[in-house]
């Protein structure tokens, strides 16, 4: 996506608008040369009126300290056994690294504020280990936050937590932006990374529902590199709060961050809840849509040109799939009720959503649309894909014949001379 062009953020804007979005920033991140570039994304984020929060690790940071004093940490994210000498350490390192991030963002007319929002406590002894310094999340303190976004603040929040006598625990980044994530009520939970996103068997994982990947989880995680795990399993946690998209991206990728959020596409790996994809009625705002959609196969001939006066009359037999509230395919069901018969029509996806299943699911729910209202049969005509309905739909061959009388005439005068295809839906 060229963000010369600000047509592509602009239909997210309204869906954006005053909501919250947590960005999970590992910290080697931070001290990668892109994080300058990074933070231009979080400028135009907020410049669009989208709430911010910002959490970031600091395990790298931990590494390299301990290096110079020449120490061996306990353990680096947060999860482990943390001594006294490692939160030490982890103190320098994250109040280093937090004011690094500050700087960065005020460098971008951006206002920002370390918080202590996290409460926690001792993680405590797990199977006979005392993880001594080592913290979990009691609670968010959503008031103080809120009244920082309300005033336009990006609260900056480290992996550090706090109990009420005032004892700092190192809390695992991660569990802290899923914490803050569901405690804001937030929209999108950004991981950015040192990776590409989730891989399974060293293949990236574009989008997968929450379901799937908490099945891999449980069945292949093995197959899944070490160091996307704790994504992995908080992605799960953090749809299963609430909150309904989940992405890990790469964050060395310029512009990656923008990309993500305002793209079909994005660069990374999306885990969604079960609301991320759906099949709607298409209404005439949507009209332009589906000719912009389909007007690569008209002009190739795998489709029949319908001009907007032929789509508006017959806008109520056309159905949109829609990603984040974006028309990626059509499909249309025109009835034939004297013969009841049901033609599927003008079945397209978007060459950028292509080979995911889309079109299937399409003519799948326009089955049993058909079904539903009681029809016996359903027709469709194809120049070029009609191996494809063959395959992935269950049609079978059939002949003009075929065809109700009034759609047998409109064949026959098109002269495409199409493969009538059929499929008896008792």
């Amino acid at each position: 996506m060229k963000f010369t062009d600000l047509r592509g953020i602009l239909q997210y804007i309204p869906h954006f608008r005053e909501k919250t979005f947590v960005l999970a920033v590992d910290g080697v991140i931070v001290t990668d040369e892109n994080f300058a570039t990074l933070l231009q994304d979080v400028a135009v984020m907020r410049s669009l009126n989208i709430r911010l929060v910002l959490v970031h690790g600091a395990s790298v940071q931990i590494q390299a300290l301990a290096d110079e004093q020449k120490v061996t940490p306990s353990n680096l994210d947060g999860s482990g056994v943390t001594d006294a000498a490692t939160l030490q350490l982890a103190l320098t390192a994250a109040n280093r690294l937090t004011h690094e991030i500050i700087e960065g963002l005020s460098a971008n007319d951006l206002r920002a504020a370390s918080t202590n929002v996290i409460i926690a406590h001792p993680l405590g002894i797990i199977q006979g280990v005392d993880h001594l310094f080592t913290g979990k999340v009691e609670r968010v303190d959503t008031e103080l936050l809120q009244t920082l976004l309300n005033q336009g603040i990006i609260p900056v929040i480290p992996p550090l937590g706090f109990d009420g006598d005032g004892k700092t625990y190192r809390v695992n980044s991660d569990a802290v932006a899923l914490a803050v994530a569901d405690a804001l009520k937030a929209i999108k939970l950004i991981f950015i990374t040192a990776q590409d996103g989730i891989l399974v068997q060293n293949r990236l994982i574009r989008q997968m529902p929450v379901a799937d990947l908490e099945s891999v989880l449980a069945l292949q995680r093995n197959d899944i590199a070490p160091g996307q795990i704790s994504k992995a399993l908080h992605a799960v946690a953090a749809c299963k709060a609430g909150v309904p998209r989940v992405h890990v991206i790469n964050g060395r990728v310029e512009e990656g961050l923008l990309a993500e959020v305002f793209s079909n596409e994005g660069i990374g790996t999306l885990i969604y809840a079960n609301d991320y994809q759906q099949i709607r009625r298409a209404m005439k705002k949507d009209i332009r849509a589906i000719q912009l959609l389909t007007k690569k196969a008209v002009e190739a001939e795998e489709l029949v040109r319908r001009t907007r006066a032929i789509i508006e009359k017959n806008l109520a037999d056309y159905f949109i799939f829609e990603i984040d509230k974006n028309p990626v395919a059509c499909v249309a069901l025109h009835i034939y009720p004297e013969q009841k018969k049901g033609e599927l029509a003008c079945l397209y996806v978007s060459p950028s959503h292509e080979n995911r299943g889309i079109g299937k699911k399409l003519i799948q729910y326009v089955e049993t649309k058909a079904r539903e209202m009681g029809l016996n049969e359903l027709i469709t005509l194809s120049t070029q894909a009609f191996t494809y309905f063959q395959s992935k739909g269950g049609f079978g061959e059939g002949t003009p014949d075929d065809l109700p009388p009034g759609r047998r005439e409109k064949y026959e005068q098109s002269g495409r001379n199409s493969k009538v295809l059929v499929k008896k839906l008792k």
